[in-house]
């Protein structure tokens, strides 16, 4: 495993980190403790030292699987969580530092522990980027001891460049992939002058650029890449990034050629953005340890070429970024 510096908060993590949202199963169905607990510590095992969870995944039971990982293990393992999305209806009005505060207290306690290493605001509505009081309690809560570090996550770069403004801020995460370029442009350089850490989620696309999905793949009902692709349940960039599901099937025909692979894209997908010296880290979900294996291979692939990265950015500009490299 290779490790990078998570910006200013000085923690130097697995490049190639873990993110929960469906460690314990599949999207929908219902959280499996035993299986989380067989990920995480095949994760461990590999050299993954960084951890990301939110209370609102298994309404809780990740950040619970979470807290007994590092209760049982003796390495220093890295915990991030984010709150904010318990919040009905999710509004900037319903942000007050109080309920905050609440949603920290309630994190501590379903992991068992007595400080979090990195709290994010689970991507805030955009007026909430404006209220230096939200950003403030965070602060409070650092003198109390109940966080370490203050951290954004972010839909829009837009989002991200007003995050940065706050001196507490040490963190961002943000969706950058094949399919999502724009973070690469000035955004990593604001971030990078500024010291911040980048952590990559969805890095790939929903699973798109694994290689692995068909035209006739179905999904679940309780599946976000079911019901969400329109955006009615959150925002669409966070399923297939945005991406229309056919145009993305193209796209991913074309990039095996690239790669010079029939089937499991994903190690290159992710050594691609691992290409990006603004990266501190990615996290990539599994749902199952073969997951976790598949993408844990991006650690041994060699850089990617000049040619190759090319290619990369062509089949972007040609099939990819006219309808969504502005939306966010």
């Amino acid at each position: 495993m290779n490790y990078r510096k998570l910006g200013k908060t000085g923690f130097d993590i697995s490049e190639i980190s873990l993110g929960t949202w469906q460690v314990g199963g599949k999207w929908g169905a219902p959280f499996s403790h035993s299986n989380a607990d067989h990920i995480l510590n095949e994760a461990v095992d590999a050299g993954i030292n960084f951890i990301d969870t939110a209370d609102v995944y298994g309404d809780g039971e990740s950040e619970k699987a979470v807290g007994r990982l590092v209760r049982s293990r003796s390495e220093r393992i890295y915990v991030a969580t984010k709150c904010g999305r318990r919040l009905q209806p999710h509004t900037n009005e319903a942000y007050q530092p109080s309920v905050l505060r609440a949603f920290v207290d309630d994190s501590l306690r379903n992991m068992g522990l007595e400080t979090l290493d990195l709290i994010q605001l689970h991507c805030p509505p955009t007026e909430v980027y404006y209220r230096p009081e939200i950003f403030e309690e965070f602060d409070r809560l650092k003198s109390e001891g109940k966080i370490q570090h203050l951290g954004v996550s972010v839909e829009k770069i837009e989002e991200g460049l007003k995050a940065i403004e706050f001196p507490n801020v040490t963190t961002i995460q943000i969706i950058f992939n094949m399919f999502r370029q724009r973070p690469s442009e000035l955004f990593f350089t604001e971030a990078q002058r500024r010291n911040i850490g980048l952590i990559v989620r969805v890095p790939l696309a929903s699973g798109l650029l694994t290689g692995k999905f068909h035209a006739d793949t179905s999904f679940s009902s309780e599946d976000h890449r079911h019901f969400n692709r329109d955006g009615s349940r959150f925002d669409k960039g966070e399923t297939f990034s945005g991406v229309n599901y056919e145009t993305g099937l193209a796209a991913v025909e074309e990039l095996r050629s690239v790669f010079s692979t029939d089937s499991n894209l994903a190690p290159d997908a992710l050594r691609w953005i691992l290409m990006f010296d603004a990266v501190s880290c990615i996290i990539p979900g599994a749902s199952k340890p073969d997951q976790l294996i598949s993408n844990l291979e991006a650690t041994k692939r060699p850089a990617l070429t000049p040619e190759q990265m090319v290619a990369v950015k062509r089949i972007y500009d040609e099939r990819i970024k006219n309808p969504v490299h502005y939306l966010w």
